[in-house]
């Protein structure tokens, strides 16, 4: 993950006193571009890394050669750890480097160095839910993507359909502890959830990577292709006031406050990819929720409600 490479490309600068992205890239298994680019978080981050151009040039940390880190200021310090303990509280090889990077900082910077390690805990389970379990295959692509290897997976898309396929491993995603892979095939970029794959084998067959690929950046263009479907339809409400919040937690982005009304409810605009879609969210809220359109979504809270009516009511 991300924490552990920023760690181990300050311990490496620190082994060094200067490396090029070249250097890093070789020494870390990833590619110059990532390199690249974990040098350049750090240095907006505030840590004391900069470039020098040219010939012999490369990237620094202030202080010179073979620095012990004294270049870290307190407040540099603080900014890194808070940056990298919260993956160290579920990635042991981060704890390890993170160990050994408090050993390089100064005396009087450590105290402050591992209070910020433990000040952040991150918990992405909700109350109430059961602990997600990471997919076993996760640390398998993770490598694959590193060493830049081809896959071989068996795959089962949302009709249930069974797939065999070569695949190019670009990056993974952690999406709300569901991963997925982003990968090349030979229809171009395609997105796997990873617990929809079933018999894998990581290849001899090295993988190419696109120069300009951004994995951040191409994962943002599926979430807003995914979000444009999940969108396809909406519909307006008229809501207490005091369950807005309730409802947005509900439709997520899709949920829009419009105005507010002379009697106190406030007309709020929701989406989904299918007006049952939408009646069923609504459908246990009773009365409490009013829609005023579309007759779509009106008829579908209309049938369950029927349906409802007809298996429960007293006879």
């Amino acid at each position: 993950m991300r924490a552990d490479r920023l760690v181990a490309t300050l311990l490496l600068m620190q082994a060094r006193g200067r490396v090029t992205a070249a250097e890093v890239a070789s020494e870390l298994e990833v590619s110059v571009a990532t390199a690249r680019r974990d040098l350049e978080a750090l240095s907006a981050a505030g840590v004391p890394v900069y470039p020098q151009p040219g010939r012999g040039g490369g990237w620094s940390l202030v202080g010179g050669a073979r620095t012990d880190l004294t270049g870290l200021t307190s407040t540099e310090a603080r900014a890194l750890f808070l940056l990298a303990g919260p993956a160290a509280s579920v990635a042991p090889p981060v704890r390890s480097a993170l160990r050994k990077l408090v050993r390089a900082l100064p005396d009087t910077f450590r105290a402050d160095a591992e209070a910020a390690a433990d000040a952040v805990v991150v918990d992405s389970t909700g109350w109430g839910d059961r602990n997600r379990v990471r997919p076993a295959l996760v640390d398998t692509l993770q490598d694959a993507v590193v060493r830049r290897r081809k896959i071989s997976l068996e795959y089962e898309n949302r009709a249930h359909q069974r797939t065999r396929r070569v695949v190019e491993p670009w990056g993974l995603v952690d999406k709300d502890d569901v991963w997925y892979l982003v990968a090349g095939t030979e229809k171009g970029q395609r997105t796997f959830r990873v617990d929809r794959i079933g018999e894998m084998t990581v290849t001899d067959e090295v993988a190419e990577r696109p120069a300009d690929f951004d994995l951040s950046r191409e994962w943002e263009r599926v979430v807003d292709e995914v979000e444009q479907h999940r969108s396809l339809l909406s519909a307006t409400l008229l809501i207490s006031t005091r369950l807005v919040p309730v409802l947005r937690d509900r439709f997520g982005r899709h949920c829009e406050p419009l105005d507010t009304r002379e009697d106190g409810r406030v007309r709020v605009r929701v989406a989904a990819p299918m007006a049952v879609s939408i009646a069923q969210e609504l459908a246990g809220w009773g009365a409490i929720v009013e829609v005023l359109e579309p007759d779509s979504v009106k008829a579908e809270l209309a049938r369950l409600g029927s349906e409802l009516v007809e298996r429960y009511a007293q006879r």
